[in-house]
């Protein structure tokens, strides 16, 4: 395994991408993507989570007073993800997508940052689900969460303007049930991999953290990029310690420029 930690030997390693246009690539990204756009680690000491037990799907369910503070708490972090935007890494991604070099990008992440970076909606798997916007849990519904802030403000969990139904966040819960259709893409996508790259992500919290034990097992290259030692380093063919949006910073430009 290589370790990396000098930002200029790392931003050499990744212009290498883009050197081999023959590579399938996967990417798995987590919070440590997304911090350095100005978006706290919520599961970090000090993060939300640490002041705020996050409410349990059942709690949201059974309880007026628990959907009422998961909404508070949903329009807390709609003030980090509106002022956020996509930093370096985020945009790397969108470009090896467009290239044709990453097959498919699966996220822990609740932000939206990836396709605000314009990420195609066909390649990436939000495991996790999505934060910045609702959904109801009976029909589906699509529901715009500052609609129902007044609702909340007032002391009344939103409903479903069509059915009825609770509306709520389309982030996975705790004990909510993940999404098996994209559970299942995820990890089929890890099967033809040639390198599979773990951003951002402390491999700690499953099922997310088997992906790149699959890949590896299907006879991928693993490379982890994150600032922290994961317990996955060991796998790993190399493993970058820099800030991510700095070592991506510039990616591509010299190949756009060859164009």
């Amino acid at each position: 395994m290589t370790l990396i930690t000098s930002l200029a030997e790392a931003r050499g390693f990744v212009a290498d991408f883009l050197q081999d246009d023959g590579l399938s690539i996967v990417a798995l990204t987590g919070a440590g993507i997304s911090t350095e756009s100005g978006i706290p680690d919520f599961r970090s000491p000090g993060g939300i989570w640490s002041q705020r037990q996050p409410v349990q799907y059942q709690d949201f369910l059974a309880s007026e007073k628990s959907r009422l503070e998961d909404w508070d708490r949903r329009f807390e972090m709609e003030d980090f993800f509106t002022r956020a935007k996509p930093n370096a890494a985020h945009m790397a991604l969108t470009r090896m997508a467009e290239t044709g070099q990453l097959k498919c990008l699966v996220t822990q992440n609740v932000d939206g940052l990836h396709q605000a970076a314009g990420f195609p909606e066909d390649r990436l798997i939000e495991i996790h689900g999505n934060s910045t916007y609702a959904s109801c849990l009976d029909c589906g519904a699509r529901a715009e969460l500052a609609d129902h802030r007044t609702s909340v403000e007032q002391g009344r969990s939103p409903r479903c303007p069509s059915c009825g139904g609770l509306l709520k966040a389309a982030v996975v819960s705790f004990g909510q049930q993940m999404p098996e259709a994209e559970l299942e893409a995820a990890f089929h996508a890890t099967q033809s991999c040639d390198v599979f790259l773990a951003m951002g992500t402390s491999l700690v919290v499953h099922p997310a953290a088997q992906l790149p034990v699959n890949a590896v097992r299907y006879r991928a290259e693993l490379v982890i990029l994150n600032g922290q030692e994961t317990p996955l380093d060991s796998l790993a063919s190399t493993v970058i310690r820099t800030p991510l949006a700095q070592t991506f910073s510039g990616f591509g430009e010299e190949f756009d420029q060859n164009l």
